[in-house]
């Protein structure tokens, strides 16, 4: 994770926006490109109140439902 930002809401439109933006096709794909795993993000945002939706392809803040 080197290479990503490390504030958590920087990084959360970071990562939304490239996979919004196709620049990857899911998570995981992202993370072998920036040498990290999915859970390393996961964990890491996890403790900010974000979780990952894999159908939206998104993180979004603990308890958004729309």
């Amino acid at each position: 994770m080197d290479h990503l930002p490390k504030d958590p809401h920087i990084l959360v439109s970071s990562i939304n926006m490239l996979l919004r933006d196709d620049e990857f096709d899911d998570l995981e794909s992202l993370c072998n490109n920036f040498d990290c795993t999915p859970s390393d993000i996961i964990n890491y945002l996890a403790n900010y109140d974000f979780v990952y939706s894999s159908e939206q392809k998104q993180f979004r803040p603990a308890g958004y439902n729309a």
